[in-house]
């Protein structure tokens, strides 16, 4: 399998890290986001929504880090996507979860449009509008993860990791670009503590975190 991806991109570092705790071949192609590769050729081509990740496993494609993971998993019978109905139903909620609530309101409407220049809204009072917006909903969704979602379970649906714990946990992560602060919220925070921990989440996370780390600096609208 062969994996178009960013190392920066919320959206990769799951799948990389997924299959680097289960010792599942990945073969990895970066996409130079930064040159704007994504917008041409051959990427395009490969995927017209000029995003990654994208999985080929021989002459199939498959775009969306949601499906990219459930179908390595299925493809390699791994625990982290359980054969049982209502526990996978469980994992497929959390990771809708994740998808349609908190990641649009903290990432595209308060981490993104502060690091990337292409996010930027076209005036000051627009842009200020939108991170204000992204910051009171982000607050939300955060504690309805932390006190409902997640409460005092170990990993999101329960005791063993799955695969919506390594989606849910780097769209967590992003907010160290802006130095976001879950300290606030106990039980995200003890999630994220054991997520950190994986054997292989500091070579998955490396580059985003020297990342962050560039970004020290600078002011932002956040959450402390």
């Amino acid at each position: 399998m062969k994996l178009y991806y960013h190392p920066v991109s919320t959206t990769s570092r799951p799948i990389v890290l997924l299959c680097a705790e289960h010792k599942i071949p990945l073969e990895l192609s970066e996409v130079d986001l930064g040159t704007g590769a994504h917008y041409q050729k051959p990427f395009c081509d490969i995927n017209p929504n000029c995003q990654v990740p994208v999985l080929e496993d021989g002459d199939f494609r498959l775009t969306e880090v949601s499906a990219i993971l459930k179908y390595i998993a299925d493809k390699h019978d791994s625990a982290a996507y359980p054969r049982d109905l209502k526990k996978r139903a469980r994992v497929n909620e959390m990771m809708d979860w994740f998808n349609t609530n908190l990641y649009r309101e903290w990432a595209y409407n308060l981490i993104y449009p502060q690091v990337f220049p292409h996010h930027k809204r076209p005036t000051d009072d627009v842009h200020q509008g939108v991170l204000d917006w992204g910051r009171e909903k982000s607050e939300r969704w955060l504690g309805i993860l932390d006190k409902h979602m997640l409460g005092n379970k170990k990993y999101l649906t329960g005791d063993e990791i799955t695969i919506a714990d390594y989606f849910g946990a780097q769209i967590i992560a992003a907010g160290d670009l802006i130095g976001v602060n879950i300290n606030k919220y106990p039980n995200i925070s003890r999630w994220m503590k054991t997520m950190r921990a994986l054997p292989n989440w500091k070579k998955t996370n490396e580059v985003v975190e020297g990342f962050a780390a560039s970004l020290k600096e600078q002011q932002f609208t956040t959450i402390a």
